[in-house]
């Protein structure tokens, strides 16, 4: 009887549920003036004029090589700015995680800074630093960095806060001092982890980096927007191919070595 009553109540909590969502999209719609049903009859035209004109001609081959040069700007950058802002994610994590922290003020600022960094999206962050570092590749760097520092800190905390505290208390006993205790027993239960958030962060900061280099007039992103204003669709659609391809490999090789260090 129990289980017929759980089961009624599942089911009218679906239907609740699914009722609310039917509600907000309605209201959603209605507030923003959007027609779903207009919305999906234009599908057809612009999947038609995508294939009509995104197209790699023999012309636009040539612009390849000027191509792949900022798209390796953009990679290298945003490679750049996920290592350093490791090392600085690192410190912070381990001042902000209750395993290592030393001090309850360190471990506030350091969850402060992550959450600030983190809850502001990175093309804001490049908006702001914009009015300060104007349009260079300094720019489209530090709103990588900050972002990958609000992210990575809070993988960090999260990952130092699961390890074990048997070998931490081991060490403890024997007297070792606070940064023994972090390299012998913390890092090594978390770095398996903490690479493949880093790996993570890396394909992340790729795929941003391209809408920030649109603001920033650097990297892969410069390229897009320049042949998207002069009308040069093709062009366009090299580029575009060009980031999905180095995506796709970047994230086959994080996958891989996922798979081997976890």
């Amino acid at each position: 009887m129990n289980e017929k009553v759980m089961r009624n109540q599942r089911k009218w909590q679906t239907i609740l549920f699914a009722s609310i969502i039917i509600v907000l999209t309605y209201l959603s719609s209605d507030i923003t003036n959007f027609n779903i049903i207009h919305g999906i009859a234009t599908l057809p035209n612009a999947v038609t004029w995508i294939f009509s004109n995104l197209i790699v001609t023999q012309e636009t081959l040539e612009r390849l090589p000027k191509i792949l040069e900022k798209l390796a700007e953009t990679i290298l950058m945003s490679i750049a700015a996920t290592t350093t802002g490791t090392v600085v994610s690192l410190f912070l994590g381990l001042m902000g995680s209750k395993t290592t922290g030393t001090s309850r003020a360190l471990g506030v600022f350091a969850r402060f800074v992550a959450s600030v960094a983190r809850n502001i999206p990175v093309v804001a962050w490049a908006l702001i630093l914009l009015l300060s570092f104007g349009q260079n590749s300094v720019t489209g760097y530090l709103a990588l960095f900050v972002g990958s520092v609000g992210f990575l800190t809070r993988a960090f905390i999260e990952s130092i806060d699961e390890a074990s505290q048997s070998a931490v208390e081991a060490l403890q006993a024997t007297g070792a001092t606070y940064f023994q205790i972090v390299y012998k027993a913390v890092i090594p239960q978390c770095l398996p982890q903490m690479i493949s958030w880093i790996l993570f962060m890396i394909e992340t900061n790729i795929r941003s980096a391209t809408l920030v280099g649109i603001l920033t007039g650097t990297g892969i992103g410069y390229s897009f927007d320049l042949y998207y204003k002069t009308l040069n669709y093709n062009a366009v659609a090299l580029v575009t191919l060009s980031i999905v391809i180095s995506v796709i490999a970047i994230e086959l090789i994080s996958n891989h070595i996922r798979k081997v260090i976890l």
